[in-house]
């Protein structure tokens, strides 16, 4: 069993970690919603089909909506967010602004009614880790880099990590189905028709030429689809069932230094000694944040995905 743990869990941080640069050359000559709108619809599809065949039951109209709120804010929210910014953002950067969701979960749990209030901890781990994204995507005066982030790459990233959290906190207490990758099919369907409206109303396709896609988008398109959606939601279901929580919530520390590592190795993306530090803080304000809490199953319907969250 142990083997068994260990390479699902290889898996979750490799393929998950790797869905930044995919959705990088994904959206190279791909609209970034029409791109995310398809990755979702065909994993989606796979899904259900899949859980009704092996008897899982359909969700309740209840299910539905709450699972179209989460696929929204999920999905289309943080997903469709974070290809758009990944046109003008590093994948690196990427993933180690979006590795820093759990800091704006504390700010929303503390926020709505009847939510934990965080500790002093917590408050500390908030205080650093925002401090790390102030490093990260700051002045070059402040940050030591010669090079300037696009600022409203940085502001679509921060918005769907805002997005990405609520629908992560509204999941706690939200009526889903027992299964979870029921739920995370149905996620899937109402969050690409989301995907698929806004690139319509945004007219991504407009004087577009599907001869312009290369082949480096299909196929990074096809790997997010059946190995970023698919491999890495049922390797992480499947820990849910069969691994410790604290040894499954390590991927939201390891998945940003995948994504840097692979972003500079395959990308040719820039490895300033800022981005490191800036990594080094991020990751330790959400560790320190983590081991803070009582180890909820709940809690970890982050992520990226997955998407991929990443993904995130």
């Amino acid at each position: 069993m142990k083997t068994k743990i260990w390479i699902a869990l290889l898996a979750l941080y490799i393929v998950w970690g790797s869905t930044y640069l995919a959705i990088r050359f994904a959206v190279e000559t791909i609209p970034p919603f029409f791109h995310a709108g398809v990755r979702f619809l065909v994993s989606g599809l796979i899904l259900l089909i899949w859980r009704r065949a092996s008897g899982d039951a359909w969700p309740t109209p209840r299910q539905w909506r709450n699972t179209a709120i989460i696929g929204l804010l999920l999905l289309l929210g943080g997903n469709g967010m974070v290809g758009w910014a990944e046109q003008t953002i590093p994948s690196g950067i990427a993933a180690l602004i979006v590795g820093a969701s759990p800091l704006f979960m504390v700010l929303l749990e503390a926020l709505r009614p009847g939510g934990a209030k965080p500790s002093w901890q917590a408050i500390l781990g908030l205080l650093v880790g925002f401090g790390g994204i102030y490093l990260l995507v700051g002045p070059s005066e402040i940050s030591g880099s010669g090079a300037q982030l696009n600022p409203l790459g940085v502001g679509a990233l921060l918005i769907a990590c805002l997005l990405w959290s609520s629908g992560s906190v509204f999941s706690k207490s939200a009526e889903l189905p027992k299964s979870s990758l029921m739920t995370t099919g149905a996620e899937m369907i109402v969050g690409s028709i989301g995907l698929f409206i806004v690139s319509a109303i945004t007219g991504e396709w407009s004087g577009y030429s599907i001869s312009a896609v290369s082949m480096n988008s299909i196929l990074a398109l096809l790997y997010l689809i059946f190995i970023g959606s698919l491999i890495g939601f049922v390797s992480f279901g499947w820990l849910l069932k069969n691994a410790p929580i604290s040894l499954v919530s390590t991927y939201a520390y390891v998945n940003p230094v995948v994504a840097v590592l692979l972003g500079a190795w395959l990308a040719a993306e820039p490895l300033e000694p800022r981005t490191w530090l800036a990594a080094t803080i991020i990751i330790g304000s959400v560790v320190l944040i983590n081991v803070t809490k009582k180890p909820v199953k709940e809690t970890l319907v982050i992520k990226k995905s997955v998407s991929e969250s990443s993904a995130d």
